[in-house]
């Protein structure tokens, strides 16, 4: 299936660079608004560069476009595309307002498309592994889930010196201004309402921890820095997900149950290693039994990430999905009413506030599947 790419920054480099992993997956080419990002991008992978987006909608042999643009762009260039009659894969989130994020999730349905939003983390072999301990009921009946999305104090870091394959810069503008709750919850999000169905209701604190991050240019506007919110499940499990850029490192996902814990250090690591401990009752005492159980993860056929980067994850697995679904004519994994559910997950996260009340979930979905690979 041929796609396009609309949206040359940082993150496009990572999507080329595994987009080819998947056979089912033709890059025709790609487009952005910046003639020098455009070039060098399109350059420097061998890709062909669209003039303008029109031209990429006016390609009849264009089934997916996937939007990589800013998140305050994605709601219009997903529309464009949808009112195309295109297929799209848009970067987290849908819109960063949910009545635009309901209107593309509307059009997509009217006309018969689909649409899916980052992050596919879900769909790993981390995660599938997890979820099918958690089905096979390893450590019992779940009650309650650790997630940490934790990425230290960035505005320190050296993130001037930071490029990519190509040599973009990191964008810590947009980032900064977007905020890590909006960037990075969803990498959590994704597994915990594949593993346990939709939200019921959120309640959450965010705050602008850093006002003066001490960049070279002011910030157009401050986002928070920290959200942290207690989800509801509609199946009876809490979950605890912390997102920052101030407390170091930590991208651990922890599901307690009643017969143990399991858990997996880094969720943005397509193969992170799974562990499981379980509950040991000696004498008048329960504990946890002292050593800890790892699990062979599911999906050794599948083609490794080769390329260097903190995350290690897979970026085109979510679009090949999506083309699946479309060749198969099916609803994708990750289908606009999923992602619609994550888009308002985040945004009430990350619109907490100081004082903000519980926020009680409108959207909802069907449950996912797990990967062919990872069934029981």
């Amino acid at each position: 299936m041929r796609i396009a790419i609309i949206g040359c920054g940082f993150v496009a480099d990572q999507y080329v660079l595994t987009i080819g992993l998947h056979k089912q997956l033709e890059l025709a080419g790609a487009f952005d608004r910046n003639p020098t990002a455009l070039a060098q991008f399109c350059a420097f992978h061998k890709l062909r560069s669209y003039r303008s987006v029109d031209e990429i909608l006016s390609d009849p042999e264009i089934k997916i476009v996937v939007n990589l643009t800013n998140p305050d762009s994605h709601y219009e260039v997903s529309k464009a595309c949808l009112e195309a009659g295109k297929h799209v894969y848009c970067e987290k989130p849908l819109a960063t307002d949910m009545g635009q994020a309901r209107e593309l999730v509307e059009i997509a349905k009217a006309r018969g498309l689909q649409i899916s939003s980052a992050p596919s983390t879900v769909f790993s072999e981390t995660a599938q592994t997890m979820w099918k301990a958690l089905r096979a009921g390893t450590v019992g009946k779940i009650r309650l889930v650790y997630a940490e999305m934790d990425d230290g104090l960035v505005h320190r870091m050296p993130y001037r010196h930071w490029r990519n394959a190509s040599g973009k810069t990191w964008p810590w503008k947009d980032e900064f201004e977007v905020g890590c709750t909006i960037e990075h919850a969803g990498y959590c999000l994704t597994w915990l309402a594949a593993f346990f169905g939709p939200a019921k209701s959120v309640t959450a604190f965010s705050s602008i921890t850093i006002p003066d991050k001490q960049t070279d240019a002011p910030l157009d506007h401050n986002a928070p820095d920290l959200s942290i919110g207690c989800i509801k499940f509609t199946s009876g499990v809490v979950a605890r997900l912390t997102c920052s850029i101030v407390a170091p490192h930590d991208h651990r996902l922890m599901v307690v149950g009643d017969e143990g814990i399991l858990w997996a250090k880094d969720t943005w690591h397509t193969r992170s290693p799974v562990y499981s401990r379980r509950y040991l009752k000696i004498r008048r005492r329960m504990m946890l039994q002292p050593w800890k159980t790892r699990f062979p993860l599911l999906g050794k056929e599948l083609p490794k990430v080769k390329y260097r980067g903190a995350s290690q994850t897979d970026w085109g697995r979510g679009i090949a999905e999506l083309a699946d679904a479309v060749t198969e004519n099916r609803a994708a994994r990750l289908s606009a009413d999923f992602s619609l559910h994550i888009n308002e997950l985040t945004l009430a996260l990350h619109n907490a506030g100081e004082n903000a009340a519980t926020y009680q979930m409108t959207t909802t979905f069907d449950p996912m599947t797990p990967l062919p690979w990872a069934r029981d």
